[in-house]
């Protein structure tokens, strides 16, 4: 069972790296219920992780969390220790506290730009975050910590990508300033220039010598019949 575990987060892994770009240290937030089912099921979270998903890993939580577990006393009092180990992560509330659950989804608005990776038991914080593309999600079942396999979401989302329906803001900009550094918008304007510049004869032009020529033509032969008619008199 541990091989094949060991397989399905490989795979797992290999996805958010080709598609979202996660790289190492992995950034892992963590909650209450995380750490509460690592204490029950005597998990070592710092040492096991790193080796499940195959590099190093940084563990994280917010101020959020340690104040909830704070308040809920002794009952979650060993998991507030294990968090307390952790970095904690700046979040937007300082002077007003949230819950756990809201706090870690404020830090992965806007398409997760710090690539973070939620380690939750929550069943109700699971469902949000697998209705935004590129989180991976991370539970405990019984003592076996498990990577979730890729959410709809995050499926339809690469679904998009690959038949260029769709391009990440991130690289929306670099593709800009890729273009601006090849001088790639310059050139498209020189070009678009030249043909304005590029033309035919002047259409006036060629009419002025059609009828010059038609003049100097008529004239001649004009003449000639004058000529013919006085003949004819004499």
């Amino acid at each position: 069972m541990g091989v094949t575990r060991q397989k399905h987060a490989k795979k797992i892994m290999g996805f958010y790296k080709h598609n979202f770009q996660f790289r190492e240290p992995f950034q892992v937030l963590l909650d209450g219920t995380f750490c509460q089912a690592a204490l029950r099921n005597k998990i070592q979270i710092r040492e096991q992780l790193p080796g499940y998903l195959g590099g190093a890993a940084e563990l994280c939580t917010t101020r959020c969390v340690i104040k909830e577990l704070e308040s809920l006393g002794k009952a979650l009092y060993g998991a507030k220790l294990i968090a307390q180990r952790f970095q904690v992560r700046n979040c937007s509330h300082h002077k007003n506290p949230v819950s756990g659950s809201t706090c870690l989804l404020s830090m992965i608005e806007d398409g997760n730009p710090h690539h973070f990776f939620i380690a939750t038991q929550d069943q109700e914080l699971s469902n949000k975050v697998k209705r935004k593309p590129g989180i991976p999600l991370l539970f405990i079942i019984q003592n076996t910590m498990v990577l979730d396999k890729p959410s709809p979401k995050s499926l339809a989302f690469v679904q998009k990508l690959q038949t260029n329906q769709l391009v990440p803001e991130y690289q929306k900009q670099s593709i800009v300033e890729l273009k601006e550094k090849e001088g790639l918008v310059k050139q498209v304007g020189e070009k678009r220039r030249k043909r304005k510049r590029a033309g035919g004869p002047n259409p006036l032009s060629c009419l002025k010598k059609k009828k010059k020529k038609t003049q100097e033509g008529q004239e001649p032969s004009a003449e000639k019949k004058k000529r013919r008619k006085r003949k004819r008199n004499r």
